[in-house]
């Protein structure tokens, strides 16, 4: 139990407020389950400790904690917001094999505990200056995690037991010293002072004539070239101010926010999902295509028949739905993979996409499904090793987490997004990955001109694009 002295600390003179005696809750149930003596636990084990924290503004939460890493994750579907900081466990690896480890620390856990984390693009190739801190495949299990639900709001922190009965004094502490949000807005996002574009125009031109040689050769069918557009600010950029902004015009999208380190962080709103686990039961999916939103309901309605009609939008998305059934088939005792196409319809844009139901083998793990799918024909190409080698070829910068497999991981369940969309704050800089799927009939203006349509949900909230507010 708690000290006297520390309770009334934690409590503050007089009547507590409602945070305060949301963290006093929270430190009495935690300084209970550290006194579980260590000899009744044969191994480690996870004990998630949760209270009702009441309403709360979950980006505000996290922008006012100072226990790193910070993490951020919402469904696509909506109705559950998840952020954490701080880290109970930490599990790294070179690839998705690497954290099969995460199950044996879930397996008989709390349904309710997550792993949160995610991988590089490529972990094959060399880091560029920025992606060093975020490791190949990381995932955290987090120190405390306010996760809003339409149930109700939680306020928890996780324990590993025993061997956090040695970190008593630390963790009370770290529940003594949360900060609460205060009020009053995000910062103001500042104005761009510069943008440098990797590859420039003359050599995206190049690359995409590159691709369409390789296709000539009938060496490749599809691959997915990608640009980096770095923003520049006179002071520092605020990631969770900039979550916010996007937040707010990308609904229908996973929304995702990874800060290893204070100042670094990854930041982006995908609308496509790798893949979502309940038990045995996987769904994904084959997403290709894009054309924007109209500006008029019979604009619209032409965008949509023009991109449900295109011959070369149709062959890369069926590029796409191959591969997926491809990667998925030895996994499975039951796999269905949509024939047909429609629009996955957004604030923004649309996409065709097919839709990817199956059941895994008995004693599948989610770490054989990340090493499966990722990098799905979407983000990468078709043939796989064909196209990866291209890519590391061509593109003149490392990707790190861009494209790569962002989201959780429990016990009965486990959601993946490909973490595209996105962005690398660092300290007064931007950098902002998008790419472009190249098939036979691309052109390098048309390409060009989609990337640049793909990130004017960043580029708008501070001014530029056609989407400027």
């Amino acid at each position: 139990m708690l000290s006297s002295e520390r309770r009334r600390h934690i409590r503050g003179a007089g009547t507590p407020d409602a945070a305060a005696r949301v963290r006093w809750l929270l430190a009495e149930k935690v300084s209970r389950a550290l006194s579980t003596p260590p000899e009744y636990l044969e191994e480690e084990r996870v004990t998630r400790v949760s209270v009702d924290a009441g309403r709360a503004d979950v980006l505000a939460w996290l922008r006012e904690q100072r226990a790193y890493p910070r993490f951020y994750w919402s469904g696509r579907d909506g109705g559950t917001e998840n952020a954490a900081a701080g880290a109970a466990d930490l599990q790294t690896g070179d690839g998705p094999e690497d954290i099969g480890v995460l199950g044996k620390r879930l397996r008989d856990g709390d349904a309710e505990v997550r792993y949160y984390g995610g991988g590089r693009f490529d972990p094959a190739r060399g880091t560029d200056e920025g992606w060093e801190t975020f490791g190949a495949y990381r995932f955290v299990l987090p120190r405390f995690e306010l996760r809003v639900e339409e149930a109700g709001t939680t306020l928890s922190c996780n324990l590993v037991l025993p061997r956090d009965g040695e970190r008593r004094e630390e963790i009370l502490a770290e529940i003594e010293g949360m900060r609460v949000p205060s009020e009053g807005d995000d910062d103001a996002l500042p104005e761009p002072l510069y943008r440098e574009d990797a590859p420039d125009r003359p050599g995206w031109e190049e690359n995409v004539g590159r691709a369409l040689s390789a296709f000539s050769e009938g060496r490749l069918g599809k691959v997915v070239l990608a640009r980096r557009a770095r923003l520049g600010f006179a002071r520092d950029l605020d990631g969770v101010s900039l979550l916010r902004e996007l937040r707010d015009v990308t609904p229908g999208c996973f929304h995702f926010y990874v800060e290893p380190v204070p100042g670094t962080a990854f930041v982006g709103a995908s609308p496509e999902r790798l893949f979502r686990r309940e038990g045995r039961l996987v769904t994904s999916e084959a997403v290709a295509g894009t054309r924007p939103r109209g500006a008029s309901p019979v604009d619209d309605e032409d965008l949509r028949d023009e991109l449900l009609g295109s011959e070369k939008d149709r062959a890369e998305h069926g590029f796409v739905r191959v591969g997926i059934g491809e990667a998925l088939r030895p996994l499975c005792e039951e796999l269905e993979v949509e024939e047909g196409v429609s629009e996955m319809k957004l604030a923004s844009r649309r996409h065709l996409v097919s839709r990817v139901r199956a059941r895994l083998r008995e004693g599948v793990t989610d770490a054989e499904v990340l090493g499966a799918l990722h990098p799905t024909p979407a983000v990468g190409g078709y043939p796989r090793e064909a196209a990866m080698e291209d890519i590391r070829e061509l593109e003149p910068f490392d990707r790190g987490w861009w494209a790569g497999p962002v989201g959780w991981v429990g016990a009965d369940a486990a959601e993946f997004a490909v973490g595209i969309r996105s962005g690398l704050v660092r300290g007064r800089t931007l950098a902002l990955f998008s790419g472009a799927g190249i098939v036979a009939g691309s052109t390098p203006e048309g390409e060009w001109a989609e990337i640049e349509q793909k990130i004017e949900d960043f580029t708008g909230a501070f001014g530029l694009g056609n989407r400027a507010r």
